[in-house]
């Protein structure tokens, strides 16, 4: 507990005072962000705001990991290896993606198959070392499992290559879902800490409940909880002390750098703690995001018909810019998007209470 609340404030305090640091260094830079022409005119005014925000975050979650392991002695885990690796890996995607905008001025990056490339690069690495032997524990529990899960594994053992592929489906839609959301001062930044905060307590719970030498009904076959719990504090931690700057109206941006890696990090922790299927709760707000702009894109070339252009089920997606369009104003677009993923937060959490109560 001690390095949760440890990593977790180091974060927050780096990521609060670094990004003041990130603000006015981006800014001498010239490193803003472009504008798509498409979108809401009140946007507009926002081009040239310092973007890549994302390296702050990703930035504080690594040093206030790495403190707080070493104020207790204990080396990482394989699954805090691999869900780094995963974190990083996609905010190098991200990176590479807000480098090209700023140098190009242009409100496109890298190519969507290029980023699309790289995405599955890590996302495929990332579950054949997850599902590697070679780092299994002593008890013979592997950080990833080739059943599918909900609260616990469940359901027929799957082969290799088709775990993989799912991983590497959870991992690219959200990462990419998170990315949809990021198109307002603070949505993204406040929905993910919400989740991570979710998986805070999730893991400290499966931690207190670890199977030890007998395993029953109860106890959760998860391979390193605690160090699962101590990331995802560090991570919560660095989102909040972003929000102070990226809350509207923004004075930095998080860019691709953070939404990618913060997306391909709550994918890690659905599979690491082996609750994939209780992400797509937990992350409601994210897949409504996805489906709004499915939807949109599946309805308009459903109804072209005979050259004319399709009709379109909302004003504009992803679905908060729909709202903006009708009047609302950004902020309060931001606050009810908030509660609906609080909303999910507190039932997903709520459930994987409530399914270990019933066990007893």
């Amino acid at each position: 507990m001690r390095a949760i609340l440890l990593g977790g404030g180091l974060a927050l305090l780096i990521s609060l005072l670094g990004t003041r640091i990130a603000i006015a260094q981006f800014t001498k830079l010239g490193y803003g962000q472009e504008i798509r022409e498409d979108g809401p005119t009140t946007h507009l005014s926002k081009r040239g705001t310092p973007t890549m925000g994302g390296v702050v975050i990703v930035l504080a979650t690594l040093v206030g990991y790495g403190v707080a392991r070493l104020a207790t002695g204990i080396a990482p885990s394989a699954s805090a290896w691999l869900l780094l690796f995963l974190f990083v890996g996609t905010a190098l995607v991200g990176f590479l993606d807000d480098f090209i905008k700023i140098f190009r001025q242009r409100s496109l990056g890298l190519r969507s198959r290029a980023k699309f490339i790289g995405q599955t690069v890590v996302a495929v690495v990332f579950g054949v070392l997850a599902l590697w032997s070679r780092f299994n524990d002593n008890r013979d529990r592997g950080p990833a499992s080739h059943q599918i899960s909900f609260l616990r594994d469940w359901g027929w053992t799957l082969p290799t290559v088709v775990v993989i592929a799912l991983i590497w489906l959870l991992v690219t839609g959200f990462s990419n879902a998170v990315n949809l959301t990021d198109g307002l001062d603070g949505l993204a930044t406040g929905a993910s800490g919400l989740v991570f905060a979710a998986y805070t307590i999730v893991a400290i719970w499966q931690s207190n409940q670890s199977c030890g030498a007998t395993v029953n009904a109860r106890c959760y076959l998860v391979r390193d909880p605690l160090d699962l719990a101590v990331i995802a504090a560090c991570i919560t931690g660095a989102c909040v002390g972003f929000l102070w700057w990226n809350a509207s109206p923004a004075r930095i941006f998080m860019g691709d750098t953070g939404s990618l890696a913060l997306g391909a990090a709550l994918a890690g922790f659905a599979v690491l703690s082996r609750t994939e299927l209780l992400l797509v709760l937990l992350g409601g707000l994210f897949v409504i995001e996805t489906l709004s702009v499915m939807l949109q894109v599946g309805w308009f070339k459903a109804t072209k018909r005979n050259g004319r252009p399709g009709r379109r089920l909302f004003r504009m997606a992803p679905i908060h810019h729909h709202f903006e369009m009708l009047g609302w104003e950004q902020v309060t677009v931001v606050i009810r998007f908030w509660i609906i993923t609080g909303l999910c937060v507190a039932a997903g959490v709520g459930i994987f209470y409530a399914e270990w109560v019933a066990g007893n």
